[in-house]
């Protein structure tokens, strides 16, 4: 009886090689949204800490503390994309919008992910210990290639930030036209 080799035949490695490649080929985009979900949940979690660490901070110190975009990561910027990074510091002469002064010290900075796009409708958001109410508004972050919905943090007037995916006339945020 002859002795049977073993192995695999090249119309079996073939199959499987093919069956692969079309398992590969679905799970790659899938995986793309996963990732872009991630960098836009870092972006967010790091904008939602920062205001609570600000309102924090202002009640702490019982001064008056920003955050504001940042183009340098040393000064703020006039701008309402936050999509290079932001800066939070004790805003001590309370300007408006928020500026780093010579002797305001700068409590933290954040650079924003290159993937990830952040527009706000406000250049910056101030909040005060007790005296007035902080600065409200909406924080948009977006993923440039399009692969995750948009989500926003919204900042109230007590400085408490919320997520949210809807407008409160319940339409979807909506990403700018540079960002896809």
């Amino acid at each position: 009886m002859p002795q049977r080799k073993q192995g695999f035949t090249l119309y079996e490695l073939l199959v499987t090689l093919a069956l692969l490649a079309v398992l590969v080929g679905m799970a790659v985009p899938a995986f793309g949204m996963y990732i872009a979900k991630g960098r836009q949940a870092v972006e967010i979690n790091a904008l939602f800490h920062a205001v609570h660490r600000a309102r924090k901070a202002s009640i702490m110190r019982r001064k008056v503390v920003s955050i504001c975009p940042t183009r340098n990561g040393l000064q703020c910027g006039s701008i309402t994309d936050w999509s290079t990074g932001w800066l939070l510091f004790e805003n001590t002469d309370a300007d408006s919008p928020p500026r780093v002064d010579d002797g305001e010290p700068v409590l933290a900075s954040h650079l924003v992910d290159d993937a990830v796009a952040i527009e706000a409708n406000r250049r910056g958001f101030t909040l005060r210990a007790t005296v007035k109410r902080a600065t409200n508004g909406t924080l948009v972050v977006c993923d440039r290639t399009g692969r995750a919905a948009p989500r926003a943090l919204v900042v109230s007037y007590t400085g408490r930030p919320r997520m949210a995916r809807e407008r409160p006339n319940g339409t979807p945020y909506v990403c700018p036209e540079y960002v896809n």
